[in-house]
């Protein structure tokens, strides 16, 4: 079984709007290369994201099955891709303060011929893949951080919105 931390600056309802928005799946999971479909009732468990793994002309399509759905904790998988087989994959999230996590990705084969790769070769496959996964929810929930209600503008606290803080983004007039 691999496993794979990092630090990330900002709250952990943070990585889980990224993790409940199903149609993000392939800008963070290494290897999905297109979604097909989100189930209308993503991310609860038993509903599918319909995806396509690999590289254009070799495309596998699969899905990725919800199997728990514990925010701002914990969340399972069962990701799919056929020939290659099936793994579960946990994300825990850990606070850190206010505005910190330490996020665990977890992932170990559970069916097909990867379960036959030897153990030391399978989870060096894997911690290499899972560094870049959790580099790119890292963009991903830290760029979507949210910034406290007070730094609202008048005409967002009017509609109901609360601004997001936008990293390295020019701020005023251009």
């Amino acid at each position: 079984m691999s496993r794979n931390v990092r630090l990330l600056k900002c709250a952990p309802g943070d990585v889980f709007r990224v993790l409940e928005n199903g149609w993000l799946y392939p800008t963070w999971v290494v290897g999905a290369s297109r979604m097909r479909d989100v189930d209308g009732s993503w991310p609860a468990p038993r509903a599918r994201l319909h995806h396509s793994v690999g590289v254009w002309p070799v495309l596998i399509d699969d899905d990725t099955e919800c199997l728990a759905w514990d925010p701002p904790r914990r969340m399972a998988m069962r990701a799919r891709g056929w020939p290659i087989g099936e793994a579960r994959v946990t994300i825990d999230v850990k606070p850190l303060g206010t505005d910190a996590c330490l996020v665990r990705i977890q992932e170990e084969a559970v069916s097909g011929p990867a379960r036959y790769v030897p153990a030391p070769i399978l989870d060096a496959a894997l911690h290499w893949r899972n560094t870049e996964t959790l580099h790119r929810l890292a963009y991903l929930a830290e760029g979507m951080r949210r910034v406290p209600s007070s730094g609202a503008t008048s005409a967002e606290r009017e509609e109901g919105g609360e601004p997001f803080e936008e990293p390295d983004a020019p701020r005023g007039g251009a």
